[in-house]
């Protein structure tokens, strides 16, 4: 069976809930670090689905990885491989469909609302608003065919849908565990940072038990599925020694 590709960008900055979701349903994945092992020779047909997530680094940066990212994304759309980008890897996604990526009018650190559209809460299941919790600085233009899923007071496009392929500006993938680490790990760009969509580490923390649970319901729905739209293995007869015998494709 065809495993499930995730792009690991930073040590501290995993797969969280999305690793437990595909664990528990049986789903095989394959953790890549492309800024360290580079993927210039990976296909996208080779995996069920693609999953992005964050990086300290800006989508637009001259970087060799980037580029191969890009390239793969793209080649990955061409084939339907499903892409489900977190964050960076919604900006990846975005600029692997034509689309801009700049900076968004202010930073969003912290925990905010969003506003999820009726078709988006079709399709992944999910109420007409929630909170998410987000770390960036750049945001992304809508491509040309998707459409907008969400949205922020402070940051108009907070993710997209297009078929198969999702962009997320937030984190869904966190645990309470990865928040506290983002927090000692930047306390001085927390301690520099200012903006109406900033939040103080105390004030992350001291929301943190609130919002994380309400943050993993959301993300265990957008997985839920996001994972049933990946392509089934297919079942065929190989001949063996003269008997038929079924097999995974």
């Amino acid at each position: 069976m065809k495993p499930v590709a995730i792009l690991q960008h930073e040590n501290s900055q995993g797969p969280g809930v999305l690793l437990d979701h595909l664990q528990q349903h049986g789903i095989p994945y394959a953790l890549i670090t492309p800024c360290d092992e580079g993927i210039a020779a990976m296909r996208a047909r080779d995996y069920r689905g693609i999953v992005v997530l964050g990086s300290n680094h800006c989508a637009n940066e001259q970087l060799r990885w980037i580029e191969q990212e890009r390239c793969l994304l793209q080649n990955a759309l061409a084939a339907e491989v499903p892409v489900l980008g977190h964050c960076f890897g919604a900006q990846m996604l975005a600029r692997a469909m034509g689309a801009r990526v700049w900076r968004n009018p202010c930073a969003n650190i912290g925990w905010s609302r969003v506003w999820i559209t009726p078709q988006a809460q079709a399709c992944m299941d999910l109420p007409a608003e929630a909170t998410l919790f987000n770390w960036h600085y750049d945001s992304f233009e809508i491509p040309q065919g998707a459409s907008r899923s969400m949205y922020g007071a402070h940051c108009l496009n907070k993710g997209f849908v297009h078929g198969p392929h999702w962009a997320f500006q937030g984190h869904l993938e966190v645990t309470a565990q990865s928040v506290r680490d983002w927090c000692e790990e930047g306390a001085p760009e927390l301690r520099s940072a200012a903006g109406p969509a900033v939040q103080s580490q105390a004030q992350i923390l001291a929301q943190l038990p609130q919002y994380i649970r309400q943050l993993h319901q959301i993300a265990a729905r957008t997985y839920s599925a996001w994972t049933a739209q990946l392509p089934r293995p297919r079942l065929f007869y190989m001949p063996v020694w003269g008997e038929a015998r079924l097999a995974l494709a």
